[in-house]
């Protein structure tokens, strides 16, 4: 599933070609994606301005001159197409204006795309419940240990818990524990403050060296330029199981599973 490095790579290379640009044309090829399309997604969509575009954990937004926004989320195999020479199959949405046509491509279709009033984007319920971006100033020393405090679940799944920090997904926290120097089990409750310390801004540099690289091209992701991103070269434990670990402290990194999902990490250097 494409993380937040990839949902803000593509939203920035929408904003390249969308930002001020008016919607002459919208259509559906199909009734709905994970849901039905809003019903009145082309009668709003149709003659109106985009303004911004910018990110909320792992949706996209797009917003308006009509008091809406365009929410989309890739689900597992979305991606924008960018003046795509021939259709696709899979094209389910498209976006025409005067200099550039954009396509939603998804075949699993597990996508979604949602039209909220502007002013109460917080209010929607898929919003209403997040955390801090982990970009942003929300996300602080202090934020994660008031969050933490007395959980006995491990620091891995509470890092996944979208309510504690919003868009962290799978990639990137077991890098960003692994760059910490923190082992995935540890029970978040007791992670100290030193431990926090370093998280914090680990989670920051992942980021930010994922979105840097185009994010981590993994099955069906690509930018809407059509480039693959390259961060997964980068991976210091993300499918490295059996492989030494960067340190050189003589481990190797382990695979083991944690709430349904797989985690790497090295048992030398993470505590």
């Amino acid at each position: 599933m494409p993380e937040l490095p990839e949902v803000e790579t593509t939203v920035r290379g929408l904003a390249k070609f969308l930002e001020g640009e008016r919607i002459t044309r919208v259509v559906l090829n199909r009734a709905d994606l994970r849901r039905p399309f809003p019903a009145d997604l082309v009668q709003v969509m149709t003659g109106a301005t985009v303004s911004t575009l910018s990110r909320r954990a792992k949706y996209g937004l797009m917003h308006l001159d009509r008091g809406a926004t365009m929410i989309f989320h890739l689900g597992m195999s979305g991606r924008w197409r960018i003046d795509p020479e021939t259709p696709e199959t899979h094209d389910h949405l498209l976006l025409e204006t005067a200099h550039h046509r954009f396509a939603l491509c998804d075949p699993r279709r597990f996508g979604s795309v949602d039209l909220v009033a502007t002013g109460a984007l917080n209010l929607w319920p898929q919003f209403a419940a997040l955390g801090p971006e982990p970009l942003g100033p929300g996300l602080s020393v202090g934020h994660l240990k008031a969050a933490l405090k007395g959980k006995t679940q491990s620091i891995k799944l509470c890092l996944l818990d979208q309510r504690i920090v919003a868009g962290l997904g799978n990639i990137y926290v077991c890098e960003a524990l692994w760059r910490a120097g923190i082992r995935p089990t540890k029970p978040a409750g007791k992670v100290t403050g030193p431990q926090l310390a370093r998280l914090v801004p680990a989670i920051v540099a992942v980021l930010e060296a994922s979105i840097r690289d185009g994010g981590s091209t993994l099955r069906d992701y690509a930018a809407p330029s059509g480039e693959l991103g390259y961060f997964a070269s980068s991976f210091d434990v993300y499918g490295r199981d059996g492989q030494p670990c960067r340190r050189d402290d003589g481990g190797v990194i382990e695979r083991i599973a944690q709430g349904g999902r797989s985690t790497w990490f090295c048992p030398v250097c993470q505590k």
